[in-house]
């Protein structure tokens, strides 16, 4: 996605700035989707609580629920992950090519004044 907008980022950023929530972004990056019994497993939560976390991490678009029987089971949605990467590396990029600018600023600086 060419020009992400810092709006559309900032649901994905503060969706995986819990250490919960991205630890269950990190159970679901092999793309095979899960209930949220499965989910819980080995945390210090009850269903109840990953539930919450999950809801916060559909709302950002980073997961995406289906039922399956009695089950929601939840896969992970990269779509919005990489407009969240892709913002950054725009970011990035500006910043890079503003540090260039004031180092070339700072080097002619120097060479006018004769190094002194």
């Amino acid at each position: 996605m060419s020009g992400a907008s810092a709006a559309a980022a900032a649901p994905v950023f503060a969706a995986l700035g819990d250490a919960t929530r991205l630890a269950l972004v990190s159970r679901l990056d092999d793309g095979r989707p899960r209930s949220i019994a499965r989910l819980s497993e080995g945390f210090d939560l009850t269903r109840q609580g990953v539930s919450k976390h999950l809801k916060v991490l559909e709302d950002a678009g980073v997961v995406r629920s289906e039922r399956v029987g009695r089950e929601s089971q939840y896969v992970i949605d990269l779509a919005a992950i990489r407009e969240a990467r892709d913002y950054l590396a725009r970011v990035g990029a500006q910043w890079d090519d503003a540090l260039g600018r004031l180092k070339a600023f700072a080097e002619d600086g120097v060479a006018e004044d004769g190094g002194k």
